[in-house]
């Protein structure tokens, strides 16, 4: 019983801290979704659809704080935290020169993304003008992302803390004022977004600085590190493609079927807003996933497989009760939230019914999330990225059978039963095994085998 009670303190010591650390991009697009739904419903569905773009695009560098959380982990464990700082610091100049890339392009093809999803009128409009200044931000939340996971790995999920909340809350005042106060609209809430993060990455780099000098180790980037730091991250890229392209697939699909008219609008705002809501929840699920990543690293690096399965076990039962918690917690408030977000009545009524939908699969999904990041920081990242392309192959078929007629509600519950049921089915299956128990100072995110 002690050594449960020990083991709660301290997945509660990482996984708290972590939380709202971890809601930075979501506890954005919420602020950004509560200051411009107050415009309209064009307005709203307009950044809903740039914000799946956003999403997805730093979705898929969300290796940067993984693999670095695993890998530094690791280095802690063996005792090792001067090369856990270095790998740290190639990791944080990897996120540089990938955000300079993406800000480029997405800039560049801004208005060919947004095409994508088949939106026309103001819907498409607000979207071009949301998208096209929100990828300015794209370096700085990427270097954010891959600080965070430094310092998750040396154990510390405070100082991420501090600096999501004071962000997020110059975020939000920065929103009020830019949107109704100097009347910019859609644009105001991206420009306000984009020097938050800014701010953001800026507190965190100072502080990789200073741990880094105190331990005399390197700044200036190692060509070798940022290589190794980019192929290590390749199966995560690749496991976190499939998660994401699901998500742009169910979004397709909604807005497809949805029309030019007031009723389409309602349908994308309201997949919006549920999507959103559910991002949320899902980060607060992996909360847990984050100490499960920071511990599982630091147990095999230390080479202590009997602690690494007692960890898991552990955590399983956390994410299972946290889905319960937050599921319970979804239903009950899904006839306030509507109005939270927009004055449509429309909205309003569509809203409960998806949101009791998601509801029913949050246990599922907290069994999902945290054996996700047992496995994230075991380094079992190629199991994950075959298993992401299985899951992906289940759920595509059955969601474009549907076709995009289908109501709002079916479209949830087979994302709920089909994606995240067979995520939760690849991870159990995996994690009752051996081969991703490797011991030592092992290559983070690497691989092991497929499945």
């Amino acid at each position: 019983m002690r050594v449960r009670s020990e083991t709660d303190r301290e997945i509660l010591r990482l996984a708290v801290p972590a939380f709202l650390a971890l809601v930075a991009e979501p506890l954005f697009l919420l602020g950004d979704a509560a200051v411009v739904g107050h415009l309209g419903t064009a307005e709203l569905a307009g950044v809903g659809v740039a914000a799946v773009v956003l999403q997805t695009a730093v979705g898929l560098c969300i290796f940067l704080a993984y693999g670095t959380t695993a890998g530094v982990a690791r280095r802690l464990g063996a005792g090792d935290q001067r090369g856990a700082l270095a790998l740290g610091v190639d990791g944080t100049w990897l996120a540089v020169l990938i955000g300079a890339v993406v800000t480029v392009a997405g800039i560049a093809l801004t208005p060919w993304l947004v095409g994508l999803f088949d939106v026309t009128g103001p819907v498409e409009e607000h979207a071009v003008d949301y998208l096209a200044v929100s990828f300015a931000g794209t370096a700085p939340l990427l270097v954010v992302l891959a600080v965070t996971g430094v310092l998750r790995g040396l154990q510390d999920t405070r100082t991420p803390l501090v600096v999501a909340v004071v962000g997020n809350l110059g975020n939000l005042a920065l929103n009020v004022v830019l949107v109704h106060g100097v009347g910019w609209g859609v644009t105001g809430a991206a420009i306000g977004s984009v020097l938050a993060q800014s701010a953001m990455a800026a507190a965190l780099v100072g502080v990789l600085v200073r741990g880094a000098r105190a331990h005399d180790a390197r700044l200036r980037p190692s060509p070798a590190g940022v290589a190794r730091a980019a192929r290590t991250g390749v199966p995560l890229v690749v496991r976190t493609l499939t998660l994401r392209a699901a998500i742009v697939l169910t979004a397709y699909v909604v807005a497809s079927g949805a029309g030019a008219d007031a009723a389409g609008a309602t349908r994308i705002a309201t997949h919006q807003l549920a999507m959103t809501l559910w991002t949320f929840l899902a980060f607060v699920l992996d909360a847990v996933a984050i100490a499960a990543q920071a511990l599982t690293g630091r147990a095999l690096g230390a080479g202590d497989a009997g602690t690494t399965r007692r960890l898991t076990a552990r955590m399983t039962r956390w994410g299972l009760w946290s889905g319960v918690l937050t599921g319970a917690g979804l239903a009950a408030a899904s006839p306030l939230l509507g109005p939270v977000f927009t004055s449509d009545p429309d909205v309003h009524d569509l809203l409960v019914p998806v949101l009791l939908t998601a509801a029913l699969f949050q246990p599922v999904a907290g069994v999902v999330f945290v054996l996700d990041g047992v496995l994230i920081g075991a380094g079992d990242g190629v199991y994950l990225a075959w298993a992401g392309l299985l899951v992906l192959l289940a759920y595509a078929p059955v969601l474009l059978l549907l076709g995009s007629g289908t109501g709002l509600v079916a479209v949830w519950a087979v994302f709920g039963a089909v994606f995240i049921g067979t995520r939760c089915l690849v991870l159990v299956l995996r994690a009752r095994g051996d081969r991703w128990l490797v011991l030592g100072d092992a290559p983070a995110a690497g691989a092991h085998e497929r499945p």
